[in-house]
């Protein structure tokens, strides 16, 4: 890996540039174009979003206009509601813009940009009731029904796809934040080798700033290139066309000298980020607290409690059993299938003791998809498991059925775990249930995934289901776990339908 000095004498005199041909070739005093493509694009984003929600707005007036009152109502009657549908789509921009639904904080990752929505979404309704009331308006209640939840709701689905085609490229290296990384080596190399793991969130890392550069013989394999030291972060940032620094926990760089290096970047619209050693902790868990000039960050415990948990486990029980009911001809056909294709005959559901929350056993039903002998051949298959953990995963089971592989690709063995829910043995999102022996060897950190139900599906098959590390894995659970929220377990959902639909990482 190259190493780029930029200090006051050359580092070794096998260093790939050196100090005169560097300082040569910047100059501080013009601007660095990054952060404004960055904002370019960003921007093109956002206006992207407000025309889209322009015309959501639009259409659902519309269509409640239409739905409530017909095309053949009476006109008289109909003109204060035609007025209403032309006024509706600006007040809904209004709405989100005073939600900050457009802020680019809160856009491309995590669920603030829906949260923000739906609380557009409520704060229109409740502004509408309060103006009918106020002024005696005898606004119909069923205009305000459709056209309010059908805004918030396209607009939700509209955002995902906007942001899912944003990822998208992303993956293919588009678009992506050019970040200089600034810290300890070590902390700069394994923050390179997670950001390259994981492309959804849209930074790049093109080089990096160490306390003191190395020789190129004593660079750790794997780390980006290095461009200067600590005092040299600007001219680094000018010299890869970087439009993001990310300042990682490190003491030399303290509330003083952050300050400085904020006021060397402001001109050119280059964003710094200081990376807390908080681990995968949400944003709607910490506050700032100042106290006498000292920002203190406030975090908040997890969500484990309280009348959410009460909400989440109505939502489960309704939603399993309209999904039992709206699926049953589906489990009848599979069922059939299952019980009359030759050679693989036997049980229909496969029952298989698992650890729920707390670490209470549970039996977890699951449709069959392996020949009647695949607990007896685990034995001899052990040492081609796929998976680097205690999960036993194999690409190529030679246990699984020519159907079951169907099913478990379309996720359809799943389905009768429908009975665990409503049971109350787990949850529609949440962590996999593990295998008691698979629990058993939990270290401490581990075992924070059984303080929930376990679930149907969650946040690391979402994310790339069976293709993942063990450690990731249990990673995302954690962070699961941690930073749970209602629209979280939404935003899950509807990304299972997009994956079961993709059939990636099913096996």
């Amino acid at each position: 890996m190259d190493v780029v000095s930029t200090s006051g004498m050359a580092q070794d005199e096998d260093s790939s540039i050196t100090t005169t041909a560097v300082l040569g070739q910047l100059n501080l005093d013009l601007p660095n174009p990054a952060g404004l493509v960055r904002s370019e694009w960003e921007v093109r984003y956002v206006t992207l979003l407000v025309f889209a929600d322009l015309l959501i707005g639009m259409v659902a007036a519309g269509a409640a206009l239409v739905l409530r009152f017909g095309l053949t109502a009476d006109e008289t009657y109909n003109r204060h509601y035609l007025w209403l549908t032309f006024a509706l789509p600006p007040a809904w921009l209004l709405t989100l813009a005073l939600n900050r639904a457009y802020e680019v904080r809160y856009l491309f990752l995590g669920t603030d940009e829906y949260e923000r929505l739906f609380r557009a979404g409520i704060a229109l309704t409740a502004a509408l009731a309060v103006l009918s009331f106020t002024f005696d308006l005898r606004l119909a209640r069923g205009y305000v029904v459709i056209a309010v939840p059908l805004a918030t709701f396209t607009g939700a689905c509209v955002r995902y796809i906007v942001r899912h085609r944003l990822h998208r490229k992303w993956a293919q290296g588009k678009q992506l934040r050019r970040v200089i990384l600034v810290g300890h080596e070590q902390s700069v190399y394994q923050t390179s080798q997670q950001l390259a793991r994981e492309r959804y969130h849209g930074l790049g890392v093109v080089g990096a700033c160490l306390p003191k550069v190395p020789l190129d013989r004593d660079v750790l394999p794997g780390l980006p290139p290095v461009y200067g030291s600590f005092d040299e972060v600007a001219y680094a940032v000018q010299l890869a066309e970087a439009d993001t620094v990310i300042v990682l926990s490190c003491p030399e760089l303290d509330g003083s000298a952050l300050r400085r290096l904020a006021w060397k970047l402001e001109r050119d619209d280059i964003d710094m980020m200081v990376a807390s050693a908080l681990v995968d902790v949400t944003g709607d868990r910490t506050t700032i607290r100042p106290a006498e000039g000292l920002p203190l960050l406030h975090i908040e415990h997890a969500r484990l409690k309280g009348v959410s948990r009460v909400l989440k486990v109505i939502f489960d029980m309704s939603a399993a059993l309209l999904g039992f009911v709206a699926l049953l001809p589906v489990l009848l056909t599979v069922a059939l299938l299952i019980k009359t294709t030759p050679g693989a005959r036997g049980p229909v559901i496969f029952r298989q003791v698992r650890t729920g929350k707390d670490g209470r056993p549970f039996v977890m039903y699951k449709f069959r998809t392996m020949y009647r002998d695949a607990e007896a051949r685990l034995a001899e298959l052990r040492a081609s498991n796929d998976c680097d953990g205690t999960l036993f995963k194999m690409r190529n089971d030679p246990r699984v059925t020519p159907l079951g592989r169907w099913l478990r690709k379309l996720s359809l063995d799943e389905m009768p775990q429908l009975i665990n829910v409503l049971n109350g043995d787990m949850s529609l999102v949440g962590p996999r249930p593990p295998l008691p022996r698979e629990a058993a060897e939990y270290p401490f950190d581990m075992r924070r995934r059984l303080v929930v139900k376990p679930g149907l599906t969650g946040l690391w098959q979402v994310s790339g289901r069976s293709d993942l590390s063990w450690e990731e894995s249990i990673r995302l659970d954690l962070r699961y776990v941690d930073n749970w929220s209602f629209t979280m377990d939404l935003a899950i959902l509807a990304r299972t339908m997009f994956v079961v639909w993709r059939r990636a990482g099913a096996y």
